[in-house]
This record gives C-alpha cells, sequence and structure tokens, in this order.
C-alpha cells in the first residue's frame, strides 16, 4: 500500500495477485540504474509470468470446447446407462 494508508485500491490489489514482489518493488524501487543480473532477473520473471499465466489463457480461450467436451461426455455417459438398463 502507498504511504501510511490502511486502504488498498482495486489496482494495488490487482498488482499484488499479479506479483507480490511486484507490489513490493512500487513502494520500494531499487536504487541507480538496472545492472546486467538485474536485467536478467526482471527476464526471468517476465518468462516465470508468461509461462505461469500461459495455461489460464489457454482455459480462457477455450472454454466453450471445455464445457462442449464436458456435456458431451455426460450426455454419453446417461446414454449408455440408459442403454445397459433398458427394458
Amino acid at each position: 500500500m502507498s504511504g501510511s494508508d490502511s486502504w488498498a485500491s482495486a489496482s494495488e490489489l490487482a498488482d499484488y495477485a499479479y506479483c507480490p514482489r511486484s507490489h513490493w518493488y512500487h513502494d520500494h524501487p531499487p536504487h541507480g540504474a538496472p545492472n546486467r543480473s538485474a536485467r536478467d532477473r526482471e527476464e526471468a520473471g517476465r518468462r516465470y509470468h508468461a509461462h505461469a499465466l500461459s495455461g489460464e489463457r489457454r482455459r480462457a480461450d477455450h472454454g466453450g470446447a471445455y464445457w462442449a467436451g464436458l456435456a458431451l461426455g455426460l450426455l454419453l455417459a446417461v446414454g449408455s446407462l440408459a442403454w445397459i438398463f433398458r427394458p
């Protein structure tokens, strides 16, 4: 949180949810110009977040296919049970 406020804004909560370290750096910026090691760590952080969020993006992009597959599986299961227990 910025300063001594006891309230957190929505953007601060979103920043913390995305990456607690990013939230901390917002209020504690590093001193001086970034060196090579800092740039390497920043790039590693970007790769980590891209990898961690890729699954969520894939599920968001293909959510309809997931639900359609689930409905089809359920329909096949009910149809199979109805065929097995037919009179």
